[in-house]
């Protein structure tokens, strides 16, 4: 008996990613909010066959969820990337570094302009959320461990009870303000480890009026993880 494979074909044109989990307790379908793509979990004792019939008995509602994702944009030349929730283009120029120049991001001709984007973006995300996790901590008179910077999918921070921050790169594409209120969120954390009506109000004491914020990542992140930048770099 060969592999079951990890990949099926619906309609003769969804693609679907099949996973098993061994903790799921019943077969589930998920679309991307960034490019639609789709992936079917299974429990360990569900045939593909089942699997695939239950994907197939959802293939409209598969079709019009996809329809209404925003599609993946390349980070390349000429592209308006979002910045501090602005947008700024993508400029090829002879010169070593990468400038702001208003609204263009100035970045060596001769290197692949999603590369740079990305490493830009980090070098950007962390000396922001540095400082404002430093303000924030600073009034709770506490301190954390570390803090990390990732590409995740599902969330867009993270403490842990050690006291390590972790957030999404891809803060430094949203409002000033949105970025501002993820790390006041993590740094609640460090005081209360759960999303008690005792947490919340150390979100609001630390940003009041952070709601709105929440509110937007809520409608445009999914809009952020939709740009693709090739591959991942550091920045020096």
């Amino acid at each position: 008996m060969g592999a079951e494979p990890d990949r099926i074909t619906i309609d003769g044109d969804i693609d679907v990613t099949v996973r098993r989990s061994p903790r799921a307790r019943r077969m589930t379908l998920r679309v991307a909010r960034a490019g639609g793509a789709v992936v079917l979990t299974l429990p360990r004792a569900v045939s593909m066959a089942e699997g695939r019939a239950f994907a197939q008995s959802r293939a409209d509602w598969l079709r019009k969820t996809r329809a209404t994702m925003p599609q993946r944009t390349v980070a390349r030349f000429g592209a308006a990337l979002p910045y501090a929730g602005k947008r700024i283009v993508l400029t090829p120029a002879e010169t070593k570094l990468v400038r702001l120049d208003g609204e263009r991001l100035l970045m060596p001709a001769h290197r692949p302009a999603g590369v740079v984007s990305a490493a830009w973006l980090k070098h950007i995300a962390r000396q922001k959320l540095a400082r404002a996790a430093d303000r924030y901590a600073a009034r709770l008179g506490l301190s954390y461990r570390a803090l990390t910077l990732r590409d995740t999918r599902s969330r867009w921070g993270s403490c842990t009870h050690d006291g390590r921050l972790m957030f999404s790169w891809r803060l430094a594409m949203a409002p000033e303000e949105v970025l501002d209120y993820v790390a006041a969120h993590e740094v609640a954390h460090l005081r209360h480890m759960d999303h008690s009506a005792a947490f919340w109000a150390c979100c609001e004491a630390l940003m009041p009026g952070h709601s709105v914020h929440r509110r937007w990542l809520k409608q445009h992140g999914h809009e952020l993880l939709a740009w693709v930048f090739v591959e991942d770099a550091g920045f020096d």
